[in-house]
């Protein structure tokens, strides 16, 4: 009953606070920004880069920056760093620009970026293993790296927001660190980010806003009503279903494709699922048109693979099976799942088919996607039940599930390396379905060792095909990227990084 009083408030546009969006009154020093992006279950409260995925709140808030970023082709350009040379296959030289300092005035040279490098791989969980740093040296402006082993994707892992250079002399007190971006943390808590302008910023363009807050706000009923209203300048994270409601001349809206897939795995410990026919049987049954075009509003684009069309390795150069719930049938059939007590489902021994479908609901669109799969797997005779909890990671670690879907990063780094390592090889940590297979595996050793872009794409097209011929998982949808603002506010572009969000470019007019 809420859930329709709510509709029908947003139906008719109703403002429940009249001055909100009463520009002339407004303090335009002051930017309001809602997500639902940040908070203990992204792992990312706070904004110390050095723990778990905080670094995605260092540098989407303008608190810190990497040595390198991504363009709009997800191509690496320089950012704290002026230049590099590659010295030998394990050997990097970077050279910081001489005009970078810290927030507290301190300058950026070779020592400080060695010192936050060196702190980041002590501690972190992830960094060590995509890096593989042996040892780094400094001298003035200089920092060199020297890996273990080829890493020729180092410089995109370097621009992770693990990446962030911070000033490690300067602590971590209360979730707060020193960074090099336009803005700087005053106050962070689970909930919010309180933000300053850093007068001493770095770059040519300096930041505009005295102050920003950032609010934590998971609801997305919630977050809709607070736009609407006027106590926020912009969000991110609405209600697919509520984008309609800003799509008029009150309101900018700023999207891109990204390389976040909807993407499920299926558990090859499970015995039915150890059958390819299975597997293709249900990957045929997903419609992903239907799930991008109705339950996602359009607000996506129906994926092939794991990376988007916009990559050389994406979705233009890979093939997968079509919706066809009739072929979907007929592979049940040959691997002998048919409906013999006409209960509407298939069985095979005195067994139906029946399947445990796990997923979480802090990505709202997931449920979604379970609903979708289930009403579809329901009509080639496969009983899906499914687990929509936030608590999914205790089903994970006991195997208590047969087909786990989530929402993933794939390209971070602009590289296809990390995905293939983190969530396809075997033994890799996100590597749910426990899938394997040879030659992924040898490629994944050929694709390590490959420098050069060209060449690292066509090796990554290569490992994504047999993933895609093993029906390993089902990619569903890749997101586009939403924000939602007031008309006044300049400076706020979503990017496909899915990194830059707060830049010296925001103000409000």
């Amino acid at each position: 009953m809420q859930k329709k009083i709510l509709a029908a408030i947003l139906s008719t546009g109703i403002l429940l606070t009249g001055c909100g969006n009463n520009q002339s009154a407004e303090d335009k020093t002051t930017f309001t920004y809602g997500t639902v992006a940040y908070g203990v279950a992204m792992e990312n409260a706070g904004t110390n880069p050095h723990e778990s995925y905080s670094g995605w709140s260092c540098i989407r808030y303008g608190i810190g920056e990497t040595l390198f970023k991504f363009n709009e082709q997800m191509q690496l350009e320089p950012w704290l760093a002026e230049s590099f040379e590659q010295m030998d296959d394990f050997t990097i030289q970077i050279k910081i620009k001489d005009n970078v300092t810290f927030s507290n005035g301190k300058k950026v040279d070779g020592a400080a970026v060695k010192h936050c490098l060196e702190h980041l791989i002590k501690v972190h969980d992830r960094a060590p293993g995509d890096l593989k740093i042996e040892s780094i040296a400094e001298a003035g402006q200089f920092v060199t790296i020297k890996s273990t082993e080829k890493v020729p994707a180092l410089l995109n892992y370097l621009s992770d927001p693990y990446g962030c250079i911070i000033d490690i002399e300067s602590g971590f007190d209360n979730g707060i660190v020193i960074g090099t971006g336009p803005y700087k943390a005053v106050d962070v808590s689970d909930t919010e980010i309180e933000l300053a302008k850093n007068e001493n910023y770095w770059g040519e363009v300096k930041p505009k806003l005295e102050k920003i807050i950032v609010k934590s706000m998971t609801d997305g009923d919630t977050l809709t009503m607070a736009m609407q209203n006027g106590e926020l300048d912009a969000v991110q994270g609405l209600p697919y279903s509520s984008l309609q409601l800003f799509q008029n001349d009150k309101y900018k809206i700023s999207q891109v494709d990204t390389s976040r897939v909807y993407q499920a795995a299926f558990n090859f410990l499970t015995p039915a699922l150890q059958d390819l026919n299975v597997r293709k049987a249900i990957s045929m049954a997903i419609d992903k048109e239907n799930f991008t075009k109705v339950l996602l509003s359009g607000n996506g684009t129906p994926a092939v693979g794991a990376f988007p069309a916009n990559l050389t390795f994406g979705d233009n150069a890979v093939t997968t099976v079509n919706f066809d719930l009739e072929g979907a049938k007929n592979l049940l059939a040959e691997s002998g799942w048919v409906d013999t007590d006409g209960d509407g489902y298939v069985d095979k021994d005195g067994q139906n088919l029946q399947l445990r479908y796990l997923t979480y609901t802090s990505r709202q669109e997931l449920p979604l996607l379970a609903e979708s799969a289930q009403a579809n797997l329901k009509l080639i005779g496969i009983d899906l039940k499914v687990n929509a909890t936030d608590n999914y990671k205790t089903f994970l670690k006991d195997g208590e599930f047969d087909i786990f879907s989530k929402a993933i990063v794939t390209a971070p780094t602009g590289d296809p390396e990390y995905y293939f390592t983190s969530h396809i090889v075997e033994g890799a940590v996100d590597n749910a379905g426990n899938y394997s297979n040879y030659y992924v595996n040898q490629y994944e050793n050929q694709l390590h060792n490959t420098f050069g872009a060209a060449e690292r794409s066509n090796i990554a097209v290569t490992m994504m095909q047999y993933v895609l011929d093993d029906c390993a998982l089902f990619y569903a949808s890749h997101l586009k990227m939403s924000f939602v603002m007031k008309p006044n506010v300049e400076g706020f572009t979503a990017h496909p990084s899915d990194y830059y969000e707060i830049t010296p470019a925001l103000e409000k007019k």
